[in-house]
């Protein structure tokens, strides 16, 4: 059962928001003071703090900075009561980390309607999603149900690509965030010259094309796919009113997200300070960790523009890495047999 914790010095307030919220069915715990209320908090641990400002001994505000100092009652949701809506009560206690504010008098409707909100929103917050498209889909049906969002996951469907079929050129406006359910997709950047540098590469369960999306300009890089895959994209406005309405949504949507983001500074600082050979190491056994027991497959253009040399070079390392019992080769297919070896070419 959701416990709740109501700190009111006020007897006739604190019996009757009890009464209500027990009604609602929720197991309510009930303190006089802020001191009461922060010992029962720590005995506790209740899912949502209701607690007035003005109280003698101990205010909502000592009560909430007491809470925040503890990482395990940190993250416990907070709805202060207060008789006073003067806009400094509220800019005090929105910085000091409020969920929400009832001002008194308040009906029924608002306490429970304000209460279950923020319990939705926290179990959002709390929950794990996993990286896939089902994950997204609940994550969005969460969402829904706190910003009205519910229609948003009926809003897009799965789209198939063949292979060397763009999803879109550097420098389109970017209008999506987009999804690999099957298949594989590669994002790149091209010089003057034409020589493309890959930037990415995405295989089923990975998100892309994202960045443009949180700096609101255009795509910085070319999306290909590289096997006929099937994708899915959600509509830029969709996105950002998911990742802008909600501040746990859109906490639980980056951390989704950003592995990506660690990925390509380390890509950027083995260009800058690792070997060709090592390299090639490091880009095969990325490209291992995606692939089935039968490896996977790979042009020697993209393999070269995924290191970041040239063809001939990166065709006369993986030749190398073949005579060493390192993977065996079959014309695209390339099969990892010696990993640990390959990190410590990496490790070198």
């Amino acid at each position: 059962m959701t416990t709740l914790l109501l700190i009111e010095d006020n007897l006739e307030i604190r019996e009757n928001a009890a009464e209500i919220l027990e009604l609602a069915g929720y197991r309510v715990l009930t303190a006089e003071n802020g001191k009461v209320g922060v010992t029962l908090a720590r005995q506790e641990r209740p899912d949502l703090i209701i607690c007035d400002i003005m109280m003698p001994e101990l205010d909502g505000y000592g009560v909430l900075r007491m809470l925040h100092q503890q990482e395990e009652l940190a993250h416990i949701p907070f709805i202060f009561l207060t008789a006073k809506a003067e806009r400094e009560d509220f800019r005090k206690g929105m910085t000091l980390g409020a969920d929400d504010y009832l001002t008194k008098p308040f009906d029924d409707n608002e306490l429970l309607e304000a209460v279950d909100v923020r319990l939705k929103k926290s179990r959002v917050h709390q929950r794990d999603y996993p990286n896939s498209l089902q994950g997204l889909h609940q994550l969005l049906e969460d969402a829904g149900t706190i910003h009205e969002l519910k229609d948003l996951p009926q809003q897009y469907k799965l789209r198939k690509y063949p292979k060397k079929r763009p999803v879109f050129l550097e420098g389109n406006s970017a209008q999506s965030l987009y999804f690999v359910q099957e298949g594989k997709v590669k994002t790149f950047k091209s010089n003057e010259d034409g020589r493309e540098y890959i930037t990415g590469m995405y295989g089923p369960g990975d998100f892309f094309g994202y960045q443009a999306l949180f700096e609101e300009g255009a795509y910085s890089e070319t999306a290909i796919v590289m096997e006929d895959a099937e994708i899915a994209s959600i509509p830029k406005t969709d996105f950002l009113a998911l990742l802008y309405g909600n501040q746990a949504v859109s906490l639980k949507f980056i951390k989704m997200l950003s592995h990506n983001l660690m990925e390509r500074e380390e890509q950027l600082l083995r260009m800058a300070y690792h070997s060709v050979r090592q390299r090639t190491a490091q880009a095969l056994l990325s490209l291992h960790e995606q692939a089935d027991a039968e490896g996977f497959r790979i042009s020697r253009e993209d393999l070269a523009s995924l290191v970041g040399t040239a063809k001939e070079t990166v065709i006369r390392t993986l030749s190398d890495f073949k005579d060493e019992g390192l993977v065996v080769v079959a014309g695209s297919r390339i099969q990892v047999k010696n990993t640990q070896k390959l990190e410590r070419i990496v490790r070198m």
